[in-house]
C-alpha cells in the first residue's frame, strides 16, 4: 500500500477517533457500577481517541493490504473503539453497538468474498465466528467465571474478521486478549489499584487482541 493511501487512512482513522466519544456517551450508562481503575478525562486528553484510533486504522491496512476487506476490518474497527470505551466507562457492550458490528462484518465479507470470487474465505469467516462463540460460551458457563454475554456475543462478531485471515489469526484472536487481560490483572493487583473481587471490562482486551492478532497475521 502506498505512503499516500496509509496517510489518507490514518486522517480517516483521526477523524473516527473525534467522533468516537460523542458516540460512546450515547451508550454509557450513568448508573452502572463503577471500577477502580481510573480513566483519563478525554476533555483534558482531546488527541488520545484521534491517536489510538489513527494506529489502529494504519495497522490494520499495513496488516491487511490490499484485501477486498480492508474496508470491513476499519469499519469494524470503528465500532470497536465506541465498543471499548464504553465498556471502559461503565462494563457495558451495548448489544445495539455489538449487532451494528456484527452487521457490517457479516454484509461486508459476504460482498468481498462475491466480489473477489473467494466463497471459502467467507465460510471460514462463518466458521470463526462460530468457534469464537462457542469458546467464550463455555469460558462463560465454567464455575466463578466473571465472563458477560455481552463478551460472548463480541467475540464472535470478531470471530468473523479474523476467521477471514485464517484459523491462525483466529487461534491467535482467541488467545491474546486473555493473555492481555490477565497480564493488566495481575499488575493492577500488584499495585493495589484492584481487588480479587473487582471487575473489570474485558471487551477492550477482545478488540485489542484481534486488533493483534491481524497485525501478526
Amino acid at each position: 500500500m502506498s505512503a499516500a493511501a496509509l496517510v489518507s487512512i490514518a486522517l480517516l482513522g483521526a477523524l473516527v477517533g473525534l467522533v468516537v466519544p460523542l458516540v460512546s456517551r450515547r451508550f454509557a450508562t450513568a448508573d452502572a457500577r463503577p471500577w477502580a481503575f481510573p480513566l483519563p478525562q478525554p476533555v483534558r486528553r482531546p488527541w488520545v481517541d484521534p491517536m489510538v484510533a489513527a494506529s489502529v486504522f494504519v495497522g490494520l491496512a499495513v496488516a491487511v493490504g490490499d484485501d477486498p476487506a480492508l474496508p470491513v476490518f476499519l469499519s469494524v474497527a470503528a465500532v470497536g473503539l465506541v465498543l471499548a470505551r464504553v465498556d471502559l466507562a461503565c462494563l457495558r457492550l451495548p448489544d445495539p453497538l455489538v449487532l451494528v458490528a456484527g452487521l457490517l462484518a457479516l454484509g461486508g465479507l459476504t460482498a468481498a468474498a462475491l466480489l473477489s470470487g473467494t466463497p471459502g474465505r467467507l465460510l471460514g469467516a462463518l466458521g470463526g465466528a462460530a468457534v469464537a462463540g462457542a469458546a467464550h460460551v463455555l469460558l462463560a458457563l465454567l464455575p466463578g467465571s466473571r465472563l458477560g454475554f455481552g463478551d460472548v456475543k463480541l467475540a464472535a462478531v470478531l470471530g468473523l474478521p479474523l476467521g477471514w485471515l485464517g484459523w491462525d489469526a483466529l487461534l491467535a484472536g482467541l488467545l491474546l486478549p486473555h493473555v492481555l487481560h490477565g497480564g493488566l490483572v495481575l499488575g493492577l493487583l500488584a499495585l493495589r489499584r484492584v481487588r480479587r473481587n473487582t471487575l473489570l471490562p474485558l471487551g477492550p482486551a477482545l478488540l485489542a487482541g484481534a486488533w493483534l492478532a491481524a497485525l501478526l497475521d
